[in-house]
């Protein structure tokens, strides 16, 4: 088992044809990911990818003619708006925005729709999602490099693309496996919250810890901590906040990680996060240790 995505992933790349998304594309369909087309505009009826992969002008062509139930997409900011618009309109109900700068006004019409059309949307400006697989394969979608996954039982989500690569390697390196990491972006709007992401977790068998990598900035980490206090007291949850020593109103990396007055303060994330039984990192290399004194037991 795993979230969002796994084996039943029939993937359409939204900008296929571009120097992003033909790279990260060949690097998916290496790990396992079932790609079954492409789109861009104006380049239906060629082929990608070693001519193994059919290209449409539109998803909806797309999802007629392969059955396509998960789009990525590496459009340009300017049109990435339309183009999560775009695959929730054609059905597609999951939906990985990797492109970054997207206006916001543009977000807040796409997200209206994606959640009109019941889809789950990851991002924007987000690394995406990896489900490992036995002997080094498995589905990955979006950019989260393939070589730092172990096949395992821990969820990880995370608003950072960097850190989630440390993490997981360092949960690797310590023979801990993940059944799903998931990076839902650091973007003011983004389609999936922490809390929407722990209650994934928490309905999937297969997961059987927690890792939150949050930052600085907003509210999500104290809200999803409150939704785990009463719902994840099952499961060992471990926590890792950047930002710590970020000064009031400095934007650090992410448009959304920005601490203004009283709001998005890292040592009010940790506090909330302890009351609801995470043990926090002071660096994600702490991570593997405080899994194992949280009460997680390697399979």
């Amino acid at each position: 088992m795993s979230i969002l995505v796994g084996p039943e992933t029939r993937l359409v790349v939204q900008g296929l044809t571009g120097r992003e998304g033909g790279f990260h594309a060949a690097q998916m369909a290496t790990y396992g990911t079932k790609i079954v087309a492409g789109v861009t505009p104006g380049r239906g009826g060629e082929r990608a990818l070693d001519d193994s992969v059919p290209m449409f002008d539109t998803v909806i062509d797309a999802v007629r003619e392969t059955g396509a139930n998960t789009s990525c997409i590496f459009v340009p900011a300017a049109g990435a708006g339309d183009a999560i618009a775009e695959a929730a309109e054609a059905g597609i109900k999951v939906i990985f925005c990797i492109t970054e700068g997207i206006p916001v006004h543009d977000m807040v019409g796409a997200l209206a729709i994606v959640r009109a059309h019941g889809a789950h949307l990851i991002g924007p400006n987000c690394p995406g999602a990896t489900s490992p697989g036995a002997n080094g394969s498995g589905t990955k979608v979006g950019i989260i490099p393939a070589s730092i996954h172990l096949p395992g039982d821990v969820g990880v989500v995370s608003r950072s693309g960097t850190l989630t690569y440390e993490a997981v390697q360092s949960m690797t390196d310590a023979g801990i496996g993940q059944s799903t990491c998931l990076g839902i972006g650091g973007d003011p709007i983004i389609g999936t919250t922490f809390r929407e992401a722990l209650e994934l977790f928490a309905a999937d068998k297969a997961t059987r810890a927690i890792v939150l990598i949050g930052e600085i900035g907003g509210s999500a980490e104290e809200e999803a901590a409150a939704w785990a206090a009463e719902h994840l007291k099952h499961l060992p949850r471990v926590a890792f906040i950047a930002g710590r020593a970020a000064p009031e109103g400095r934007r650090m990396g992410h448009a959304g990680a920005i601490v203004s007055g009283a709001s998005g303060r890292a040592v009010d994330k940790i506090a909330a996060l302890e009351a609801a039984g995470f043990k926090v990192a002071g660096s994600p290399t702490e991570l593997p240790r405080l899994l194992i004194e949280a009460g997680y037991k390697k399979a």
